[in-house]
């Protein structure tokens, strides 16, 4: 067996031993009593050795692909940042390993989900090093931030294409709502059928928003020609994938408490009565169910504005959708309700669903023909109204 410094325990040994007869040899000592000594020593050694033995927890004799195979593992099922640099910080060992390749690429979005007032070169270097390493959720998460938060509009739309070859559904998305506003150009620079085609990537791929967002230019025919019920039916694909996403999520007791609360009235009373936000769940049908978490690179973007006061530029706004984040690049970007002229949204999914979620209950039309408003009258007056300004 060999020792942390490579060499046989029996060559050891002899070495010591024979350093210690020279010593002896050198003083003037009688034979006997170097004989006894040198007893007593390697007694005391191999005590010491066996007793090393014992108290070793065996980490060493890990392999390094055994302990790669288990960080792999923490970091691609971490709750938090925290859950993966406190490993990191425990020993030079994981701190080397956690550092490889082979980890970095397999982290999840939460891994490197830093707060916007935590934003420091040091979480920079560690998405950028996720980046290299290959992690498409670490290439979109820091396209977002350069694209919407530092304004590196070249760096971070290249970004989300690194991701978006890939097939990550949410940089091609993200790819389409800056191609539909021209975001990082001029108005001029819009190409709808660009947003069309990524949306349609993004659609086939499951994602929710693109779904929605290709059934609503269907129907309305921007960017494609207009087909209302093939667009009709990615709305409710759209919805049919929402509920599948709440059920998988969701406890079967709670949901059905939440149902029973709100069974009956609007969609509006129905989130008064639940006394808090919910999600725009089948919204083309009046149902709701609780919203989900937004992304991380989304909460990012709400956390840096709402930190700085807005968007920097004079006159641009954010998206009121309230899991969205981003926002304009130039002014009158977005589209601008022209029924009451308070909201805008980046995208016509956004506008959807925060129609359904929050802003039916707060839009007032301009010219009222009665007293008592029909709702779908007023939800067909909104969608006429919401269109690109």
């Amino acid at each position: 067996m060999r020792t942390r410094r490579g060499i046989p325990e029996a060559v050891e040994a002899a070495v010591c031993l024979e350093g210690m007869r020279k010593r002896n040899r050198d003083t003037g000592g009688d034979s006997a009593l170097e004989g006894r000594e040198l007893i007593l020593v390697g007694c005391r050694w191999r005590r010491q050795r066996v007793q090393a033995k014992e108290e070793s927890d065996l980490f060493d004799s890990l392999s390094d692909d055994l302990v790669l195979c288990i960080l792999s593992k923490l970091v691609s099922t971490a709750a938090r940042p925290s859950d993966f640099i406190s490993v990191l910080s425990t020993c030079k060992r994981f701190n080397g390993l956690g550092h490889q390749r082979l980890v970095l690429s397999r982290a999840s979005s939460r891994t490197f989900a830093v707060r916007a007032r935590n934003w420091s070169d040091s979480a920079y270097r560690f998405l950028k090093l996720c980046v290299d390493a290959g992690n498409v959720e670490a290439c979109y998460t820091l396209g977002m931030i350069r694209f919407y938060c530092l304004q590196n509009r070249r760096g971070g739309s290249s970004l989300m294409a690194q991701a978006a070859i890939k097939s990550h559904a949410l940089s091609l998305y993200s790819l389409a709502v800056i191609q539909f506003n021209g975001s990082g150009g001029t108005k001029n620079d819009k190409d709808l059928r660009a947003g069309v085609a990524f949306c349609a990537r993004a659609a086939l791929l499951g994602h929710i928003d693109a779904l929605r967002e290709l059934g609503h230019c269907l129907q309305d025919g921007y960017g494609v020609r207009q087909n209302v019920t093939e667009g009709r039916r990615f709305l409710v694909q759209a919805n049919a994938r929402e509920l599948a996403a709440v059920l998988s999520t969701t406890d079967a007791a709670s949901l059905l408490a939440w149902t029973q609360r709100g069974g009956s009235g609007s969609g509006s009373e129905r989130l008064r009565q639940d006394g808090g936000p919910g999600y725009s769940l089948l919204s083309d049908f009046g149902c709701n169910l609780p919203a989900p978490e937004p992304h991380p690179a989304n909460k990012f973007l709400l956390e840096w504005f709402a930190h700085r006061g807005g968007p920097d530029g004079y006159g641009t706004r954010l998206c009121s959708h309230a899991g969205c984040g981003r926002a304009e690049t130039r002014k009158h970007e977005f589209r601008r309700c022209s029924v009451c002229g308070t909201v805008n949204y980046c995208s016509r999914a956004c506008q959807a669903l925060d129609w359904k979620l929050r802003h039916k209950a707060n839009c007032v039309p301009l010219v009222r023909w009665d007293g008592e408003m029909n709702v779908d009258a007023g939800e067909a007056h909104h969608d006429q109204a919401i269109q690109a300004s």
